[in-house]
């Protein structure tokens, strides 16, 4: 079946959901947040004056998602969708479509400086910006001039949401920003705006708890650097399925190396494996993980041909089950600081 025919099928659906819906309080801002990762910034932001809904849920892949009838109800009735943006969510398009979208749509990647997909060279229109510039004051100097989406009233988000994928020119830059702490403040000053526009009664509540968990980011970003202090200059080459560490790369010193590419969607090929096999020896990579959202057999074979051991799972496009030990954001980035250090200090 094709995509707009099961997209079609799903509309259908969500009219017999939304028959039956509950009603969420009139005070409840109502959240779409495209995965977990960016769900879990928003209920920090949040607190409890939204109703939020995640779309691509723990220990599951946004680039592969297929849409539900939940979704198109969710999508359909929403005061504010925060997406990734940069080609991340690839079914946001087509279901904002079907589930007739009123909602402006929040890239939270505006104001980030950017990655392009091949050679990791920033966007020339961000490499000017400073790390340490203030992430509110990051996010509102952006906010107008890098995505449409954010000047659409009702009615257009899907629109809008069209010309900010012309304008990130289909996947050319990489969309795994959250992986830098830096930016995950960028994306927490965008969420506050995006709350605010959408609920000025609660905007001092939702800037409150912004400057709050900003300031646990900045502790997380000095933990973070103390950690990898220890590992020394000439042990910093990891490999991972698929490439979504580019960001984490640049901000913390290493070097990244993965033979799917940016999406966990594409096929590793022969000759690719073969080369990065080649190169793991050539440059004795230090450390081999997992993903949560990866299939482990292509790291399992390259373990198996290069003699690296792995070195356990990283969190990658996804938090981990309320039980696991990357449940949110926070937990996240320290899961991986701590794995990956441990492993490669073990050798």
């Amino acid at each position: 079946m094709s995509q707009s025919k099961k997209l079609a099928a799903l509309a259908g659906a969500a009219l017999f959901a939304l028959a039956g819906a509950q009603p969420v309080s009139a005070q409840a801002l109502r959240v779409v947040a495209t995965f977990s990762i960016i769900g879990d910034l928003a209920r920090q932001v949040g607190g409890d004056r939204i109703a939020l809904t995640t779309l691509v849920g723990p220990d599951s892949d946004a680039h592969t998602y297929e849409p539900r009838p939940a979704d198109l109800k969710a999508i359909g009735t929403a005061d504010v969708i925060l997406a990734n943006g940069l080609d991340m969510e690839g079914f946001l398009p087509g279901l904002i479509q079907a589930g007739g979208a009123k909602a402006p749509i929040t890239a939270l990647t505006d104001g980030v400086e950017l990655r392009l997909n091949q050679g990791g060279s920033e966007s020339p229109a961000h490499a000017h910006e400073a790390h340490d510039h203030d992430a509110h004051d990051h996010a509102a100097h952006h906010h107008a001039e890098q995505d449409p989406a954010h000047e659409a009233g009702p009615g257009h988000a899907a629109d809008s949401h069209d010309r900010a994928q012309a304008h990130h020119a289909h996947g050319k830059y990489d969309p795994h920003a959250w992986q830098s702490v830096p930016n995950a403040r960028i994306y927490v000053g965008n969420i506050a705006k995006a709350f605010c526009a959408a609920d000025r009664q609660g905007c001092p509540v939702y800037e409150a708890h912004a400057r709050a968990y900003d300031e646990k980011l900045r502790a997380l970003q000095t933990q973070i650097a103390e950690n990898f202090a220890q590992i020394p200059a000439d042990r910093r080459t990891i490999i991972t399925p698929h490439d979504a560490f580019g960001y984490f790369a640049r901000e913390y010193g290493f070097k990244f190396e993965a033979p799917q590419g940016m999406s966990t969607d594409s096929q590793a090929s022969a000759a690719g494996l073969a080369t990065l096999v080649k190169q793991v020896k050539d440059e004795k990579a230090a450390a081999l993980f997992l993903e949560n959202i990866s299939n482990p057999r292509l790291v399992e074979q390259i373990s198996s041909e290069t003699g690296l051991k792995v070195g356990g799972k990283l969190y990658s496009d996804a938090l981990s089950s309320a039980d696991g030990p990357a449940s949110t954001y926070i937990d996240m980035m320290r899961h991986n600081a701590a794995t990956i250090t441990d492993a490669i200090l073990a050798r």
